[in-house]
């Protein structure tokens, strides 16, 4: 499965409550149930007005789908190539 990285404008996401991210969590994991096992919602990071979600998924247009029946834009979406972090330097 590809790894991908969405990026969604979301004017004021950062100054969400925890009742309106619970909220807002609720309905992708509604449409996740919906779309099936091939889809997978890891995590995601509120930011400033984006919320930047890392997804797992056979395709983009599942990423597309998911975004379009949830109502969340996906406004680019990137596939990861590779994953570095402090133990890749050695």
């Amino acid at each position: 499965m590809k790894k991908y990285l969405i990026e969604r404008e979301v004017p004021g996401a950062g100054k969400l409550t925890a009742e309106q991210l619970k909220e807002i969590s609720g309905v992708s994991c509604g449409v996740l149930s919906k779309l099936g096992s091939q889809i997978q919602w890891k995590h995601s990071y509120v930011a400033g007005d984006k919320i930047y979600c890392v997804y797992i998924a056979p395709s983009e247009e599942l990423i597309r789908e998911h975004a379009s029946l949830s109502g969340f834009p996906a406004n680019v979406i990137t596939e990861v190539s590779a994953i570095i972090d402090p133990v890749t330097a050695g």
